[in-house]
């Protein structure tokens, strides 16, 4: 097999989970052009990635179908081994029914599944993780045994980030594109006011998040607080979480970073669920969640904007103290 692409078009974390095909195509074809098709947006985390040869960017804003068609032209004109679609959506079913590789695979979720070479069953509820979906897909070219996500941070993000690890620090990613995922903003400061001062506290995000970390720093009254958002890009803020003594993220993007980079995990989980797949894989990854079982836990599989229910228990009803065991527990194993 001499040239593979991957397709997976969804987000931020999505496409962590999908490196681990990466990893486990190169494992088995080392001399294999590997290539990579994601949405704009993405492409920073498969910035100089070093097993692959090229990253293909779906960009929307120049017009979903025009971008549609010159990738396909692309694609086409590559002439693929095998095509390994992750998504379930139809755009990407057409770029692989219509690859004119020798080998296309993917979910039979996908509409255009029907054309593909060998289609999987996609099972949210079955307990197994994405990462073990994922690698269904290939397994009959290579084995059943999945590898891990895995990203590339440069010498130079490590290098950006090595002012930041001059003492003991904890890092926290507090926001979700879902607030069903997202821990209350007061439950932030409770558990930011409980730390030891030895301890720096760095918060993590996007640039749309800052306000939001503001808030939280505004209402704490621990001075060693530091809001980050904004200032470091994704590999950048991976390789800063990769040696944290402790990461608190939410069920989102940033968990998928920590796993990615084997780092301590404390992963929050408020309407959503670890079985649904996506849960941390950091050697050190544990899952904090509301204690007893809740009539309306999970509400569905990507959260939603508001509480459907108006009380948000599955997040309010996690103790601080579930937290800091986390947080003793890492510190005993360190």
């Amino acid at each position: 097999m001499k040239k593979i692409l991957i397709i997976q078009t969804a987000f931020l974390g999505d496409v962590v989970l999908a490196t681990a095909l990466i990893e486990k195509l190169y494992r088995f074809y080392p001399d294999a052009e590997l290539d990579f098709l994601l949405r704009k947006g993405n492409e920073a985390l498969l910035a100089n990635h070093p097993l692959l040869r090229r990253v293909l960017i779906w960009n929307k804003k120049e017009g979903k179908y025009k971008s549609l068609m010159r990738l396909l032209s692309q694609i086409r004109t590559e002439k693929y081994d095998l095509v390994v679609n992750v998504q379930r959506f139809g755009a990407t079913g057409i770029l692989t029914a219509f690859s004119g590789a020798k080998e296309t695979v993917g979910f039979e979720k996908n509409p255009f599944s029907r054309f593909f070479t060998r289609r999987y069953v996609h099972d949210v509820r079955s307990g197994t993780h994405e990462v073990e979906r994922n690698n269904m897909l290939i397994q009959s070219v290579t084995n059943a045994i999945p590898e891990k996500p895995k990203l590339y941070p440069s010498q130079t993000d490590f290098a950006q980030v090595e002012d930041l690890k001059q003492e003991p620090f904890i890092c926290m990613a507090p926001t979700s594109v879902w607030f069903t995922k997202q821990f209350p903003q007061e439950q932030w400061v409770t558990l930011i006011n409980s730390l030891d001062p030895t301890y720096k506290v760095y918060l993590l995000g996007s640039p749309a998040d800052r306000q939001h970390c503001d808030e939280i720093i505004s209402q704490s009254i621990n001075k060693r607080v530091e809001n980050l958002c904004g200032q470091l890009s994704l590999l950048q803020s991976a390789a800063l979480m990769r040696d944290a003594v402790l990461n608190y993220v939410n069920d989102s993007g940033p968990m998928h970073l920590a796993s990615a980079l084997n780092a301590p995990t404390c992963a929050i989980y408020c309407s959503t669920v670890p079985r649904f797949g996506f849960g941390p894989l950091a050697d050190f990854a544990t899952v904090v969640e509301r204690e007893e079982p809740l009539y309306c836990r999970p509400c569905g599989l990507h959260g939603y904007k508001a509480c459907p229910e108006g009380h948000f228990k599955c997040a309010r009803d996690i103790r601080n103290e579930q937290l800091l065991q986390v947080l003793e527990t890492v510190e005993a194993e360190r």
